[in-house]
């Protein structure tokens, strides 16, 4: 079946934490030849949307346009804009999250805010997951912009948001809201983006967790390529097969 519209994940699809993945450029290369629209989904936070297109330029050579990346910063931001809790919040997490925030009108609190939201920080420290623990325990919504327990790495895998999010359930005893793949949240958000109907697009991405589930969850065709977190071995004994598993994006036809 043709599709008519793609939704991408990044890290682990299109490349691998610094190593390039070249059939992932060849796929992106090949859906522009041919005019199919295409959304970068990433449930990365610690980069903007501008950084992620300069970083694929730069250190992969892929050329995209801005309206063609969709993070679960986005989403998490359209999200609060929804629930309209306020504008107080204590963020753990990196430049592309936090200067979104700031630039959305939300106001760094960290003893009554209105939600405390985690994504990956490279700079954790213990400070920081008290102060998100006493935030939550007096009421702040706690939204987890993604549940990805590891990061694919070229050093291999890493933890992920998820993980920080796991340890701060633990701690308040408090489910989060997961906003990024694979929740309906940002699966529903990135469609409309797209502009293709449900039955029409394709998921595409290397995380069965994550990637495929959010495809299954959301009645979408997905694609799994085994070039990063989902070994091929473990295919055979997914409870849910992916519409399609292949090695590389090179086997998939337009």
């Amino acid at each position: 079946m043709h599709y008519k519209g793609y939704l991408i994940d990044l890290d682990g699809t299109i490349y691998k934490g610094k190593d390039p993945i070249p059939a992932g450029k060849r796929f992106i290369e090949r859906l522009q030849e041919k005019e199919i629209p295409y959304l970068l989904v990433t449930n990365n936070t610690t980069r903007t949307p501008q950084m992620i297109q300069k970083m694929l330029a730069e250190d992969f050579a892929i050329t995209t346009s801005l309206e063609s990346i969709y993070t679960a910063t986005m989403a998490t931001l359209d999200y609060m804009k929804d629930m309209n809790r306020g504008k107080k919040v204590y963020v753990i997490g990196e430049t592309g999250l936090k200067s979104a925030m700031q630039e959305a009108g939300y106001v760094e609190d960290s003893e009554n805010p209105d939600y405390v939201v985690v994504g990956l920080d490279k700079q954790l420290s213990y400070e920081k997951l008290a102060v998100a623990t006493l935030a939550i325990e007096k009421g702040a919504l706690f939204i987890g912009t993604n549940p990805d327990l590891n990061i694919p790495t070229e050093r291999g895998l890493l933890p992920g948001a998820g993980s920080l999010v796991a340890l701060l359930e633990s701690s308040t005893r408090v489910k989060p809201v997961f906003i990024g793949k694979p929740n309906a949240i940002i699966m529903n958000k990135a469609l409309d983006i797209l502009g293709v109907k449900r039955e029409k697009a394709i998921m595409v991405g290397d995380n069965y967790l994550t990637d495929i589930m959010a495809g299954i969850q959301s009645d979408i065709a997905s694609l799994l390529v085994t070039t990063g977190f989902t070994r091929p071995e473990e295919v055979a004994s997914l409870k849910v097969q992916p519409n399609y598993v292949i090695s590389s994006l090179d086997e998939w036809g337009l």
